[in-house]
């Protein structure tokens, strides 16, 4: 079922796919749209709970509340879907190895090479905000997805 993602549990499955520009306002009422359509239609073949959310108008969440019912192939539909979005909207939303990362308010977007030069000229520090994308629960969405630099796997460019 199609749940809100705040009523998931903390233990829910999370696939997090950064885009490589910030939704333009008018695109995200109809990629919710499509979002809340793909949960609906996807969720049939494992019957479990399922949610997802667009965060900071850029990273588009899904998560599921018993993981153990999906199958490889519900895995290769979900990204199909990715896949499909990244067309349609003409943006990057599979490479997690780039780097996302607060300046202010805004949320950047850099290659690793890119964000490294960023550090180097002192751009960023390591108190700057970045966004671990591989986070695999809900709960480590809410306490560790949004962390400094040095809390990060990307300490290691320092």
């Amino acid at each position: 079922m199609v749940v809100e993602f705040e009523k998931l549990s903390e233990d829910a499955k999370v696939w997090i796919y950064p885009c490589s520009r910030k939704f333009y306002p008018q695109e995200i009422e109809p990629l919710k749209e499509k979002l809340t359509s793909f949960l609906n239609t996807w969720n049939q073949s494992f019957d479990g709970d399922v949610g997802c959310q667009v965060l900071y108008d850029r990273f588009i969440i899904f998560a599921v509340e018993d993981e153990v019912k999906l199958t490889n192939q519900n895995l290769d539909e979900q990204v199909a879907f990715i896949l499909k979005l990244q067309m349609e909207y003409e943006v990057e939303l599979l490479d997690k190895m780039n780097v996302c990362f607060k300046q202010g308010e805004f949320v950047q977007y850099k290659d690793v090479k890119e964000f490294k030069k960023l550090l180097k000229n002192k751009s960023v520090n390591a108190k700057t905000i970045v966004f671990d994308n591989l986070v695999q629960t809900k709960y480590d969405l809410e306490h560790f997805w949004e962390v400094p630099i040095t809390d990060s796997w990307y300490n290691r460019f320092l």
